[in-house]
């Protein structure tokens, strides 16, 4: 069975939409692409650090799903990290409300002996020099080593992140942080672009309007599905990454064709993620229910084209 670590916030997230509003709940990138991870039996560890007051309800609910939380430092005497914010009316624009690190702003995560020999690591959204800090404690080199990242840090620590882009195999950024990172609005030339940093594969995501996924002079699109409903989008780009993290580990594939249905698997988890506030359905979630919105992705996406 392959092992994948997971580096990232488990953290508290207070989120209001136009559908309402939540006090501090369950949250954190390493806990959403846990939660999808799962999906696959595979053997995952979460890497990160939470405070005293983190409830072990929580971390049971980790374990449950077969993570490996051994890896995750609690700090007794300190605090959880902590987001607050409020999403627009169109879904795709919010505002930060609060951001308080706590425990964050020291984290030093150290992978768990058993897992340095990992063959996927998933680099969630943090400091590059946290990313960084990962791929030097594993014994052999993961056959791939995904990365998340966003805007913040190409404001403020972008020589620290150009320098992890180049060790990683797989980047994962929405299109404004593409456009942002390269200088270039053609996501085809800022991939490219991306491409020359280091990344074999470069992943956009586009919200609402599905992902890109580009290797060499090779791109595959897949739409999102239309949902009736999206109720809270915290977290689906970190459900993607899981979900997509999950079955490269899973099945051992790092061909562009198996990157195809990692991209897949990504879309249909995380449109699940979006359809209730925080984690909470990606919690109940069952195998059952994602087969069934494979099959519709499938109809969504498969036709013969009668050439005339």
């Amino acid at each position: 069975m392959s092992k994948l670590v997971i580096v990232g916030t488990v953290a508290f997230d207070a989120i209001e939409t136009p559908f309402g509003k939540t006090d501090k709940i369950l949250g954190g990138a390493a806990t959403f692409i846990g939660l999808a991870a799962s999906h696959f039996n595979i053997d995952a560890a979460a890497v990160s650090v939470v405070g005293g007051d983190f409830p072990q309800d929580y971390l049971d609910l980790l374990e449950n799903k077969n993570i490996d939380v051994s890896g995750v430092e609690i700090v007794k005497d300190g605090k959880t990290f902590f987001w607050s914010g409020r999403y627009h009316n169109d879904m795709n624009t919010r505002d930060t409300l609060v951001t308080e690190l706590n425990t964050l702003a020291d984290f030093n995560p150290v992978v768990p002996e058993n897992y340095k020999d990992a063959e996927v690591v998933m680099l969630g959204n943090l400091h590059p020099i946290v990313q960084s800090s990962v791929l030097d404690q594993m014994t052999t080199k993961p056959k791939l080593a995904i990365l998340d990242t966003m805007n913040f840090w190409m404001d403020c620590a972008l020589d620290d992140l150009l320098n992890v882009i180049k060790r990683i195999d797989v980047i994962t950024i929405n299109d404004e942080e593409a456009r942002q990172l390269t200088g270039e609005y053609s996501l085809v030339v800022a991939a490219r672009k991306i491409h020359e940093m280091g990344p074999k594969y470069v992943v956009i995501k586009k919200g609402e309007h599905g992902a890109l996924l580009f290797h060499n002079d090779h791109v595959f699109y897949a739409p999102a599905l239309p949902l009736e409903e999206v109720f809270d989008p915290t977290g689906a780009g970190d459900t993607f990454a899981g979900g997509f993290a999950g079955y490269i580990a899973k099945t051992g594939d790092t061909s562009f064709e198996n990157m195809k249905n990692a991209v897949i698997y990504g879309s249909t988890l995380a449109s699940f993620c979006v359809e209730k506030f925080g984690t909470e359905r990606m919690q109940n979630l069952s195998s059952t229910e994602v087969h069934q919105r494979l099959l519709q992705f499938k109809q969504l996406t498969q036709f013969d084209i009668e050439l005339t």
